[in-house]
């Protein structure tokens, strides 16, 4: 025989489940956003900017080396925005047709020679990096700052100052290859290298104390370039659509981490 509950245990099943049908509309939206590790301190920022302005949004990061996050994407990993580092690895989730719009640029970079503040090898000129004793740690080489970084010395090595020998030697004195940005610095503020090549935005307030800085000359460093898109496969179009717009319009803050914004593009 079947058993029905008591009409009265019935309403009040009813009234306690009508608060979570009824909030449905209130419920967090999530949007997932795959950034380059470089970009970690600024898109935070950014992020909790844009979640202020966006009622009941939750942003979602995945940060990482861009050829690692273009890679996951093409292998099927879900997420609405993509931000790369350099245009080669945008690219490539461009080709596999996974993106909405066409990449938009919205921000630059510069390369820096850093090394920890104590500076044993004491080295103080990008000359001393081509020195037998020296360890260099640098991004693997899909990673969009060693691209940039081989791009510098491509540009030192034709230049009549350091020539095709010192490229030679600044690559054979690379002891340990890094999946991103982030871990070149940290290894270096570490002590465990003694220098690297990392993005001008890495010098954060919280490991300047561990490095000093050597600047790269304009004539031989390389404008890094940030893109941002839309991706096809994204749960929350438009909500995507606005942070990237949202990205594109905040150039103050791009400054404000250390970064070059649009206009300097425009000044090249």
């Amino acid at each position: 025989m079947r058993r029905f509950l008591p009409v009265t245990v019935l309403a009040l099943l009813i009234v306690a489940f009508m608060p979570s049908c009824g909030n449905r509309g209130d419920e967090t939206r999530t949007l997932t956003v795959f950034a380059a590790a470089s970009l970690t301190d600024l898109f935070e920022d950014l992020g909790a900017r844009f979640e202020a302005q966006h009622e009941g949004t939750e942003v979602i990061f995945s940060f990482a080396g861009s050829s690692q996050l273009s890679a996951q994407l093409i292998a099927g990993a879900p997420a609405d925005v993509f931000a790369s580092a350099n245009p080669q690895q945008m690219s490539r989730v461009v080709d596999a047709g996974l993106v909405v719009d066409n990449p938009q640029i919205f921000a630059y970079n510069r390369l820096v020679v850093i090394v920890p503040d104590e500076n044993p090898a004491q080295i103080t000129t990008l000359a001393d990096l081509a020195r037998e004793d020296v360890a260099l740690v640098t991004a693997a080489p899909a990673v969009p700052v060693r691209v940039y970084t081989d791009q510098m010395l491509a540009a030192m090595a034709a230049s009549a100052a350091y020539g095709p020998e010192y490229r030679r030697a600044v690559l054979d004195n690379i002891v340990s290859e890094e999946s991103n940005v982030r871990q070149v610095v940290v290894k270096v503020a570490l002590g465990e290298a003694d220098a690297g090549v990392v993005y001008a935005s890495d010098v954060t307030a919280d490991v300047a104390a561990d490095l000093s800085v050597i600047t790269v000359p304009a004539e031989f460093n390389v404008m890094a370039t940030y893109l941002i898109v839309p991706l096809q496969a994204g749960e929350a179009p438009e909500l995507a659509q606005s942070f990237v717009e949202f990205v594109r319009q905040s150039d103050m803050l791009v400054s404000k981490w250390g970064f070059m914004p649009l206009s300097a593009g425009a000044a090249e």
